[in-house]
């Protein structure tokens, strides 16, 4: 089943220590562009938090979102900073001795003074923290998924839509053709009776001369590829997934023949088949660019 490459998905873990929360959204890209932003308190986990995505996801910018609230406070300790206090102590005496002030300084003053205290938050237990973040990853990536499956389905049911208007469009110029043909060599006829007048007609000429039209104007090879590629398309869109940049090359092929009927038609109707095909075939090359 194909996915399409915009998806959305959310997920939160909850317990009494702590809350994570993530969502997932993306829209289209050539490339996988994955971009996360979360707590720096997590920032060591950015390389397992891509390597598991990428089993999820392959193509698509895609922005993650990961916010984590702490709810525990044993796990932030009160620093003294004894050295730091005492040399605070030893310039205040000093300064006493020398401008002759009284050296009021308390214990609760100099408490005060920068560094003195200082908060410290405890090492994190990395595999507990990594333990609580994995299941709402994978529950996110999971949903997101799902969202671009569900994309993916209404892109190939409008995608399959538009390949059977293009055989059907496809079918009208190989049909169109002969009597081409036939038409030119019935104007070709009428012009050499007018020109000869009664005299007998070189029918051997005439043949040749219609063979030579036709082979000009012959589009049985682009036809057939384009029907080929069509067909082709259409088995794609039931491959599993990652088939997006498959069907943008067939895509280009299908344009290709497209465009050399257009360059060999000199008849109005095959000629506006030919824009139509090259239309439609656009509108399946803007859809394609949504898969992944």
């Amino acid at each position: 089943m194909i996915r399409s490459m915009t998806g959305f998905g959310r997920a939160e873990a909850i317990s009494s220590e702590r809350k994570i929360t993530i969502e997932i959204k993306s829209v289209n890209h050539r490339y996988l562009d994955m971009n996360i932003k979360m707590p720096k308190k997590l920032s060591f986990f950015e390389g397992e938090i891509r390597n598991l995505m990428k089993t999820y996801i392959h193509r698509g910018k895609v922005d993650v979102f990961i916010t984590y609230e702490d709810y525990t406070l044993n796990k932030v300790v009160l620093k003294y900073n004894k050295e730091l206090a005492g040399e605070y102590l030893e310039y205040l005496r000093k300064m006493e001795t020398e401008f002759g002030i009284k050296n009021d300084i308390s214990a609760s003053a100099l408490s005060h003074y920068p560094e003195v205290f200082t908060m410290e938050e405890q090492s994190v237990d990395e595999d507990a923290l990594w333990n609580f973040l994995e299941p709402p990853l994978r529950e996110a990536c999971e949903k997101f998924v799902k969202t671009r499956l569900r994309e993916g389905e209404n892109l190939k049911h409008d995608l399959q839509d538009k390949l059977n208007w293009l055989d059907e469009k496809v079918i009208l110029v190989q049909e169109r053709s002969p009597e081409v043909v036939q038409a030119y060599r019935e104007k070709l006829e009428g012009k050499v009776r007018e020109l000869l007048q009664d005299s007998q007609i070189d029918e051997s000429r005439i043949a040749a001369e219609v063979v030579l039209f036709s082979d000009k104007i012959c589009n049985d090879e682009e036809t057939v590829r384009l029907r080929s590629h069509i067909q082709g398309m259409k088995k794609m869109l039931e491959e599993k997934d990652g088939v997006g940049r498959k069907l943008d090359f067939m895509a280009q092929e299908m344009n290709r023949e497209a465009n050399t009927i257009l360059s060999k038609s000199n008849d109005l109707i095959v000629s506006n088949l030919a824009i139509d095909l090259k239309t439609e075939i656009e509108k399946i090359r803007e859809q394609i660019q949504n898969i992944e």
